[in-house]
């Protein structure tokens, strides 16, 4: 981040959590993903990909667009039918199957619900700034719920929809940054006491819930912070133009057993010689078993 005039203030670093983390995994996949113009081309679409925006999709349908009446399990099945999109899956048979698997494990997460409930955001866009960064990111649903305190108002939950196959915990909950930076952004938007944070794992239909207080939070907008600070800089000498060895050298890959998902692990020698690029279903749970968890 630099000054364009003195005495002017320093430009704010706009970021995702998203971004954020794919820098402090991979700054060579960073680089890729939002600096290099043209983007260089990315490898298929992944499945289990397809199979979270799907359900997401849907329950934004369910819980923010449609009225109470159709909100019915009629409903649900025409809608995920109408959007299932066969990207990524190995052939017609898999997809079809992963269509009805989806659509029960959608049906089983909503058999409870009450049709007139009505989330205070779905799919809503919160923000915040420091003195170093501005932070924003996309949630799921945020709920306004009876306050626990006893004091008679409401608060806030941050609900994050994930559809992998590892079970999930409270851990998962309370450590996760975009959860936290979401909490930060729904009190700065919403003007609503929120420390909840919670998991809804779909396949397993059950949540991970945590609660954070005023030093989990504030330890997580300082990472967030380093990284906007880090990746900033990293920008500042992008921009100022760099040559080939150099831009590798500012942004060299971080080889892991996870390369073999990146998708840009076809061009990327490095990570090819840590894991060889997998194929774009291995991340679905149907007899082959893998580390890879989607992340929607």
């Amino acid at each position: 981040m630099n000054d364009i005039l003195p005495g002017m203030p320093t430009r704010l670093f706009v970021a995702t959590p998203t971004k954020l983390l794919t820098f402090a995994d991979c700054k060579r996949k960073y680089r890729y993903t939002y600096l290099e113009t043209p983007r260089p081309p990315k490898g298929p679409p992944w499945a289990h990909n397809t199979v979270g925006a799907i359900v997401h999709e849907v329950l934004a349908d369910f819980f923010g667009r449609w009225p109470a009446a159709r909100r019915t399990p009629d409903e649900v099945v025409a809608k995920m039918r109408s959007s299932w999109r066969s990207e990524g899956f190995r052939d017609e048979q898999q997809s079809l199957d992963w269509r009805d698997r989806s659509t029960e494990m959608v049906l089983g997460y909503l058999r409870d619900t009450d049709p007139y409930y009505e989330p205070r955001g779905v799919e809503r866009t919160v923000a915040f700034t420091t003195e170093r960064a501005s932070l924003r990111g996309r949630v799921d649903r945020i709920d306004e719920r009876p306050a626990r305190d006893g004091s008679g108002g409401t608060e806030l939950a941050i609900v994050d929809y994930k559809t992998g196959r590892r079970p999930l915990t409270a851990d998962d909950a309370r450590s996760s940054l975009a959860m936290a930076l979401y909490v930060l952004g729904s009190r700065r938007v919403l003007h609503k006491p929120c420390t909840r944070v919670e998991l809804h794992h779909l396949p397993t239909n059950t949540v991970a819930a945590a609660d954070h207080d005023e030093a989990s939070l504030g330890r997580h907008q300082r990472r967030a912070e380093s990284m906007a600070d880090d990746a900033a800089a990293a920008e500042a000498r992008w921009r100022e133009g760099l040559t080939p060895a150099e831009a590798d050298e500012a942004f060299p890959p971080e080889p892991s057993p996870l390369c073999g998902w990146c998708d840009f692990a076809k061009i990327c020698p490095q990570g090819r010689r840590e894991s060889p690029p997998r194929d774009p279903w291995a991340g679905l749970d149907d007899g082959n078993r893998t580390p890879m968890e989607e992340a929607g």
